[in-house]
């Protein structure tokens, strides 16, 4: 097994590592990102985790938000990165984090760069799983959530869930009401259309990579595990290369 000295929870590795896991819906990023996090000992943050987390602290940030959502209106990006950068600088989060749907917007992504600096702990990897839009319909299409915890139910390779009842809790299975076809493409779209521009944004970093989410789970994870620790390595090296010293690699992420 090769030594991963800049990821957090590895032997050696005293820099934090803090990831951004992309992908359209369907792609299995969420799972690949709480796997990772768990594996690495990092923290993995979801925007709808600590939207809940900070209205039930009573979170005047978090409080303006659901406001706003309350309204019916989306939660503007000021407000998110506040939310954001409230949590990323707890102490709970100096060894790392995996970010699963932050940024949205390239105004986002310019504050997290911020945020990071501030840290100023470990680079910040940007991976992109990507999957073949016929593959993220049937996967999407033939979806169930449960109505009790909303896990996703597995799909067997013929689309079909393996079972009917929540293997977590119990609960019943059920069909999303946006998850039917039509809607499904419809989302897709706007997904690409709303991510080519963060896509541009982060494109020609040496810590930006791209896997293929289209393979067995376990292939994904062997892939991502292995671009992320040649990421951060790349990180490393560049700073070397303007510094003559290794540090702070979050700064070669922008170079």
């Amino acid at each position: 097994m090769r030594s991963r000295t800049l990821c957090g929870g590895q032997p050696g590795g005293s820099v934090a590592l803090n990831v951004i896991m992309m992908g359209p819906p369907g792609a299995g990023k969420g799972t690949q990102a709480g796997r990772f996090a768990r594996e690495r000992g990092l923290l993995k943050i979801s925007t709808g985790d600590i939207l809940r987390e900070g209205i039930k602290a009573q979170l005047p940030v978090a409080l303006r938000a659901k406001e706003r959502m309350d309204r019916g209106e989306l939660v503007d990006d000021e407000t998110m990165v506040a939310i954001v950068r409230e949590r990323l600088l707890r102490p709970d989060a100096q060894r790392g984090f995996v970010l699963d749907g932050f940024p949205r917007t390239v105004e986002q992504a310019d504050a997290l760069d911020q945020i990071v600096a501030e840290r100023n702990n470990g680079p910040l990897v940007i991976v992109d799983v990507r999957v073949p839009e016929h593959e993220l319909v049937r996967r999407l299409a033939g979806r169930l959530i449960c109505v009790k915890c909303g896990a996703n139910a597995e799909l067997t390779k013929d689309g079909s869930p393996v079972a009917t009842v929540c293997g977590k809790c119990g609960g019943e299975l059920v069909q999303r009401a946006d998850d039917n076809e039509e809607v499904v493409r419809e989302r897709l779209e706007v997904y690409e259309r709303a991510t080519k521009p963060l896509v541009e944004f982060y494109r020609e970093r040496p810590t930006f990579r791209v896997v293929n989410g289209a393979q067995p789970q376990e292939r994904v994870a062997h892939e991502l595990d292995t671009v992320i620790d040649d990421a951060a390595l790349a990180s490393a090296r560049v700073e070397k290369a303007v510094t003559g010293k290794v540090a702070t690699p979050e700064k070669a992420a922008r170079t």
